[in-house]
């Protein structure tokens, strides 16, 4: 084992059981074994992710049992993974410096900075993958230990992307969160059915109803619907396989109802739904965009546009080059809006772009919209979207809607739209790349997510706070500054002025983080 000097003991959030955190003053540093990897915690950012791990603790789909690639006698060896009713530490995203390694250990060296990518999409769960944070500990404490042969995948990437010393550690813990929004962007589409996949034609005045019940539930990578039969489609719909694709031929005729749909698998399910009100499949097929991309000239709605995730969509797009776009930003919270107005305001002005913030009261029933960009997981608003639409927009659902939930949507005006529902959920090591590059570049600044900071002794609080929305932005946990509550960025003034006079226009910073560290040194 290469090491340096490190402690026995250290303080870590854990998450103990359905709804209850605990700071653990006492939880042991194990040392690192042969293929070990333990890295000292510089900033980790809560998540909305993090809430939903807190409330479904063992039920959540990451949290259960490794099922592939890894077999019992490795997952044994690793001291941080705890599926199941075991205790967690939540927090995934974040930058580290390692500190020790085992002998074995090929990949990292200590000394190096490392951003951490999250899935490990090769490790299958029941239902899900698992990842950092759930099935495996995460970043809500000082020192994180990791195992090579997790962080790295079949084809040998590892997931600990080297980090510039150079940048804040906060600005390199936040591409986790703002990759999550670039995957829904840069998805890529597919316009055909599968190579190889399970296909089913269905006509539906045709179609023998007692035959669904023996196809297998999400079985099916594509369905070619033709009809408007709401009922029989509604027992078509659970068929779906993962990234199953369902085209909707309707033939001049129309659904007597709003049909019962899917909403919640758009988003983790990766169910894609097309269609025409002609008779030709391929015009379904053809209304697919090749990508969740925002377009020149698009006019954009943002709903939940001022909180962490929504500003993070508001910013991207202003700053992305696309030209001509228009972008809308709505939200419940006046309080927010007015932050949010504070920073995309100038940088819609420098790019030349149109920026509003509204409060969603103020936005009219019948303004229309080239993309809708939803980051609240309320079914309704997504039948609400598509009555928003304008022809040909994209509908991008990234709010977490729960992958049972269903909900009435209107395909008739869908399909007459050409309208699209998008869904992702995290994001891979391509999109953490794409973005690191971007922070790097100094061509995005993802600091710009920053609301509050705290110690380790205020994360409990800055996950309740996630929980109640009671904070604009992201939230940074600087594990090293101990005893810090947490603090909103607009309170540090009273707290810790000589931190708060290196914000930049109220906006968190590398010389704010280093004057924090400094003080807490």
């Amino acid at each position: 084992m290469i090491t340096t000097s490190i402690p026995s003991v250290q303080r870590a959030v854990q998450l103990t059981g359905p709804d209850q955190l605990m700071l653990n003053p006492g939880k042991i540093v194990t040392s690192p074994g042969p293929r070990h990897i333990l890295a000292r915690v510089e900033v980790t950012g809560l998540c909305f992710s993090d809430l939903k791990l807190l409330k479904q603790f063992d039920a959540h789909v990451r949290k259960s049992e490794v099922t592939t690639h890894l077999g019992p006698d490795v997952l044994r060896e690793i001291p941080g993974y705890v599926p199941g009713t075991q205790p967690t530490v939540p927090g995934h995203e974040t930058v580290v410096r390692v500190v020790a390694v085992g002998e074995q250990v090929q990949s990292v060296r200590p000394g190096d900075r490392r951003l951490v990518q999250t899935d490990y999409r090769w490790l299958k769960t029941a239902h899900s993958n698992s990842a950092f944070g759930y099935n495996f500990e995460g970043a809500l404490q000082e020192y994180v230990l990791m195992d090579e042969r997790v962080i790295t995948s079949p084809e040998g990437e590892s997931m600990l992307l080297p980090a510039d010393g150079a940048l804040s550690a906060s600005s390199i813990a936040l591409v986790e969160p703002w990759a999550c929004v670039e995957d829904s962007y840069v998805v890529r589409e597919r316009n055909t059915p599968r190579t190889g996949g399970r296909l089913l034609h269905v006509q539906a005045d045709r179609f023998d109803r007692q035959a669904v019940s023996s196809i297998a539930d999400e079985s099916l990578d594509d369905l070619i619907f033709e009809g408007a039969d709401a009922d029989l489609l509604e027992t078509l719909f659970p068929k779906m396989a993962k990234g199953g694709l369902v085209n909707i031929v309707l033939g001049s005729k129309n659904f007597a109802r709003p049909v019962v749909t899917p909403v919640g698998r758009i988003h983790y399910g990766g169910v894609r739904i097309t269609g025409t009100t002609g008779s030709n499949p391929a015009d379904g097929y053809a209304a697919i965009p090749s990508t969740g991309e925002i377009r020149p000239n698009d006019r954009m709605l943002v709903v939940g546009a001022a909180g962490p995730m929504g500003a993070m969509h508001v910013i991207r797009n202003l700053c992305q080059g696309v030209p001509g776009i228009a972008v809308v930003g709505v939200d419940m919270n006046h309080e927010r809006l007015i932050q949010l107005e504070k920073i995309a305001a100038p940088i819609s002005a420098r790019h030349g772009l149109a920026f509003r913030a509204l409060h969603a009261q103020q936005l009219a029933a019948d303004d229309p919209f080239d993309y809708l960009a939803l980051m609240v997981p309320a079914p309704a608003l997504v039948a609400e979207a598509v009555q928003r639409a304008k022809p040909n927009a994209i509908i991008n659902i990234f709010a977490g809607i729960p992958a049972q939930v269903t909900h009435p949507i209107d395909l008739n005006t869908y399909l007459q739209k050409r309208a699209y529902f998008i869904g992702t959920s995290g994001s891979t090591i391509e999109d953490m790349k794409i973005v690191l590059k971007k922070v790097t570049d100094r061509s995005l600044d993802t600091n710009l997510s920053v609301a509050a900071i705290s110690g380790l002794e205020g994360a409990i609080d800055g996950i309740r706070a996630v929980e109640h929305q009671a904070i604009a932005g992201k939230i940074l946990v600087y594990p090293s500054c101990r005893g810090l509550a947490l603090t909103p960025l607009n309170k540090l003034v009273g707290t810790l002025p000589q931190v708060a006079a290196r914000l930049r226009d109220g906006c968190w910073t590398l010389e704010a983080e280093q004057e924090l560290l400094r003080s807490f040194a």
